[in-house]
């Protein structure tokens, strides 16, 4: 899967980023591509992903906790 590099709005971002991790989890997606990735949509998308730090409260709805753990593995290397 090769995700978008710009996202209209955090729910769509949401859903992007679950179907990679998803994918990544269900050894359809191989780890290199999972974080060039989630990398390239951090770099495009600050806004969307971190407020103060923190994610977002959309993203921490719609992620969940497990999701967001890797997400931030990859996005603080």
């Amino acid at each position: 899967m090769i995700a978008k590099s710009f996202y209209r709005n955090q729910r769509e971002l949401a859903d992007t980023l679950n179907n990679l991790v998803d994918m990544y989890w269900r050894n359809e997606l191989d780890e290199d591509l999972l974080i060039q990735n989630i990398s390239n949509i951090y770099m495009n998308n600050r806004g969307k992903i971190l407020k103060f730090d923190q994610f977002t409260k959309i993203l921490q709805q719609q992620c969940g906790k497990k999701r967001l753990e890797v997400i931030e593995k990859i996005i603080t290397k």
